[in-house]
């Protein structure tokens, strides 16, 4: 008998549900910086920083950006590393890692960049200083088994990264719903063309473990002292966890 997971509010096969995510972004992946800029109001952009900031990295450090798409935060961490430093960004959707490959290329930044499944990373044990995820983990069948795959490339001393949306404060839950889903899959059919994608994309946040549980998934993937942040109002968290 065939295991089943979430897709969005759908309950669907494992085996089918990376097919339907792929199929969401490369949608979505033309039009997904400008989606980002609306639905958030241009907070996005202060989340990514934020999460950034909590990373510690340095210069001459090795950053691998998971589900990085269109590489807001490789931008953001090549910064900081430097010359001397790496970042290698990743996404298992084609569509979307063009994009961020094209920008990187646009504004002078050559990095590695890699086509890979997060549940699947291939590259060796105790490698990268700092690994990050935005807004991707939601979007991984099996959320387990990519945070011990995080863990098992960080290098002792590094810190896991995770930003995503998360479960919002009791009093913005009824706003938070009409916004979600009866405002934003309007506002993807009209700038995207596509609502069942941005239908879809609400939905899953609403299916993503909230902060508590979040932080017991990165503990038993063998991170410790993990953290959380929440922004605007538990809209998103920022969760941060060590290699010891």
């Amino acid at each position: 008998m065939s295991k089943t997971t979430h897709f969005g509010f759908e309950t669907v096969n494992e085996a089918d549900k990376a097919r339907k995510v792929a199929g969401v972004f490369t949608s979505v992946a033309g039009k997904y910086d400008v989606m980002n800029d609306l639905m958030s109001a241009g907070l996005h952009r202060v989340w990514k920083r934020f999460a950034v900031s909590l990373s510690g990295v340095r210069e001459g450090q090795r950053v691998l950006d998971v589900a990085g798409g269109s590489a807001d935060l490789s931008r953001l961490f090549l910064k900081k590393v430097g010359s001397n430093g790496q970042v290698v960004l990743t996404d298992i959707n084609n569509a979307m890692l063009r994009v961020g490959r094209d920008r990187l290329l646009d504004e002078g930044f050559a990095t590695p960049v890699t086509q890979c499944d997060a549940e699947h990373l291939p590259f060796p044990d105790n490698y990268f200083d700092c690994v990050s995820i935005a807004f991707g983990l939601r979007n991984v069948t099996h959320k387990d088994a990519a945070l011990r795959e995080m863990h098992r490339v960080l290098k002792p001393g590094g810190r896991l990264i995770v930003l995503e949306f998360s479960k919002v404060a009791k009093p913005l839950e009824k706003i938070y719903d009409i916004y979600s889903f009866k405002l934003l899959p309007k506002i993807g059919q009209f700038i995207a063309g596509d609502a069942d994608s941005y239908r879809y994309l609400a939905e899953s946040i609403r299916m993503h473990p909230g902060q508590e549980e979040l932080k017991q998934m990165m503990v038993d993937a063998g991170l410790e002292r993990v953290e959380y942040f929440n922004m605007t109002g538990g809209v998103v968290a920022v969760h941060r966890g060590y290699k010891l």
